[in-house]
């Protein structure tokens, strides 16, 4: 799903104007980078929870040549359902 269709999605769901929806999607994205951004948790509830985990630097392969090549270190977003998201699923 597209972020168009899913503001379409929510615009068919709550029945309000497109404009709006559009907004408040990409405020909800500015709220959830910027938390991320600061290294803070976010839970939505009934959904699941986002949060940034540190990679450590390790060594990895080219693969086309097998030469060892060192990874550096990273962050990277993690995303752990909630159980009740994961129950609605397996019903």
């Amino acid at each position: 799903m597209t972020k168009k269709e899913f503001a379409n999605a929510v615009v068919a769901k709550a029945g309000v104007q497109s404009k709006d929806v559009q907004k408040i999607i990409d405020a909800v994205y500015g709220v959830v980078v910027d938390e991320l951004k600061e290294g803070r948790k976010v839970t939505l509830t009934g959904i699941g929870t986002l949060e940034v985990v540190d990679k450590p630097a390790r060594e990895g392969r080219n693969v086309r040549t097998g030469e060892k090549i060192q990874i550096a270190a990273s962050k990277a977003p993690k995303f752990k359902a909630s159980k009740t998201l994961k129950d609605v699923l397996n019903a």
